[in-house]
């Protein structure tokens, strides 16, 4: 059975060709034959349908380094804290970085940090399950506010702010998940201005920064590179694109609020792990590194055009009213008739796994749609596949 992962569910069909073209430096570096490969990645396996290695020479050099098993600082280890720093940009410093175990606990530890139970605060909608669960177990009522193509709608927000005086805002700026839209540089303006004029925070969960397409072009500097009073708290990761076991993330915000982050960084982990914060460094801070990113870049930009044209061709050209040229996955609206439940159902059965927009709301949605990843697949041929064999079932429905 053929499975499109939609949701990190699946991690199965791990593209071996794929990922030969996508990281021959890694491989050359490494002095691997493609059969030596071929065995790492079925240990390190790949990061919900990403193509990067986390290579045995960044364990094996750590496990070399004696600080590698002395306790860390609660802040991170201080050179890893400089690369998250520069990569992040804005100005940031080594004090303003802090190590966390990956995306999701970065955004638990801020939400718990900057919220009491039973404040409100504003996502948006459609947003990835993940922030509506880490809001849910703080005790925060969920604001939802909508969606256009470029993102978080600023008049909705202004209004939300002012009916519920919410004191934190969550968004995505990137290739946004599930809708894949990505706010430009004057909707991000408009956003910080009316968090400030409100007294709130915006938290920017800056996921897939590294997963631009190779046609990309220049994207929107994160919301925090023009941010002196402290306003954004950045999540940054890179669990994406290297391994889903790498959980090794970073918060970065400006003094004052640093220290209510670091508070509640110590009461809920302490610190990360010494041994996989210098794993992330040696990885970062290898020759191959820039390379297999853009290796990278380009394997998702082939699968992209590849899902493109099969969505388009199966369910018309305004099935997606957002076309990212980044990220990994597709926003796919269904025609109005289908039941959303049923469409998917019935593709599971034709041996395509689709996760339905539903999940991906905080309240019912009009609009059906479902999100579509064309990372986890075993090849783009197989992405084209998945998606032609639903064209029957809009007949039935």
């Amino acid at each position: 059975m053929l499975f499109v992962l939609c949701g990190a569910i699946f991690l199965e069909g791990i593209d071996v060709a794929m990922l030969n073209v996508a990281l021959p430096s890694i491989r050359a570096d490494l002095g691997m034959s493609t059969g030596e490969l071929q065995w790492v990645m079925s240990v390190y396996v790949v990061g919900y349908g990403g193509f990067m290695l986390l290579g045995g020479t960044a364990l094996s050099r750590t496990a070399r380094r004696p600080e590698a098993w002395n306790r860390p600082p609660v802040g991170g280890v201080p050179e890893l804290r400089d690369w998250f720093a520069a990569d992040i940009g804005g100005g940031l410093g080594r004090h303003d970085i802090l190590i966390c175990g990956g995306g999701q606990s970065a955004l638990a530890t801020t939400l718990r940090a900057l919220g009491q139970p039973g404040d409100p605060v504003v996502i948006e909608s459609p947003t990835y399950p993940g922030t509506m669960a880490a809001a849910h177990a703080a005790g925060l009522r969920t604001i939802p506010v909508p969606l256009d193509a470029e993102g978080l709608r600023t008049d909705y927000l202004d209004d939300a702010l002012t009916r519920t005086r919410a004191r934190i805002v969550i968004v995505q700026p990137l290739f946004q998940n599930p809708s894949g839209a990505s706010l430009p540089v004057q909707r991000q303006q408009a956003i910080r201005e009316i968090a400030r004029r409100h007294g709130a925070f915006v938290i920017e969960d800056d996921f897939a920064r590294h997963m631009g397409h190779a046609d990309a072009g220049p994207t929107p500097p994160p919301l925090i590179a023009d941010d002196p009073d402290g306003t954004v708290v950045h999540i940054r990761s890179l669990t994406k694109v290297a391994s889903p076991n790498l959980r090794v993330g970073a918060l970065a915000a400006r003094r004052p609020v640093m220290a209510r982050l670091r508070t509640a960084h110590v009461v809920d982990t302490m610190f990360v792990r010494a041994p996989l914060q210098y794993t992330v460094l040696e990885l970062v801070t290898a020759p191959a590194w820039r390379r297999s990113l853009a290796a990278l870049a380009t394997a998702l930009e082939h699968r992209r055009k590849v899902a493109v044209d099969a969505v388009t061709a199966t369910f018309g050209p305004h099935a997606l009213a957002v076309r990212p040229r980044g990220g990994y996955h597709l926003w796919v609206s269904l025609p109005g008739h289908l039941d959303r439940a049923e469409f998917a159902a019935a593709a599971l059965v034709s041996g395509v796994a689709l996760t339905p927009g539903d999940h991906y709301y905080p309240v019912d949605s009009s609009t059906p749609h479902f999100r579509l990843s064309y990372a986890g697949a075993p090849s783009a041929a197989d992405v084209d596949d998945a998606v032609r064999r639903l064209a029957p079932l809009l007949a039935e429905g």
